[in-house]
C-alpha cells in the first residue's frame, strides 16, 4: 500500500498533535491489525475513514481517504484517547 500526504499539513499536524505523518504511515505498512471506521461526519466531499491502531509510540488515530485502491492519503494523525484505545482493544484484541 502506498501512503501520501501534504507536507504543510504534516508540519502543522506535528505541531498540534505531536505525531508526524511518517510515523502514522507505519500503521498502514506494519503487520499489526488496526480498526477502520467510516467517518460519517467528515465525508461530505469524499469518503473518509478513521484508522485506530498501534505504532511504536502507542495507539493512534489516523484520518485518511483512499484516493485509489492501493493509495492512502493521510489527513491527520493523533494519539488515541482512552475511549478510542478501549474501542480498538475491544474490537481487535491484544494486550493493553
Amino acid at each position: 500500500m502506498r501512503v501520501t500526504w501534504d507536507p504543510a499539513k504534516d508540519h502543522s499536524n506535528r505541531e498540534k498533535h505531536g505525531v508526524s505523518f511518517d510515523e502514522a504511515r507505519a500503521l498502514f505498512e506494519g503487520a499489526e491489525n488496526y480498526l477502520v471506521l467510516f467517518d460519517v461526519e467528515h465525508s461530505d466531499d469524499e469518503d473518509r475513514f478513521l484508522a485506530i491502531g498501534p505504532i511504536r509510540s502507542g495507539v493512534i488515530v489516523v484520518a485518511y481517504t483512499e484516493e485509489e485502491d492501493d493509495l492512502v492519503r493521510i489527513i491527520s494523525a493523533r494519539k488515541a484517547t482512552m475511549r478510542e484505545r478501549t474501542l480498538f482493544y475491544d474490537r481487535i484484541g491484544g494486550k493493553r
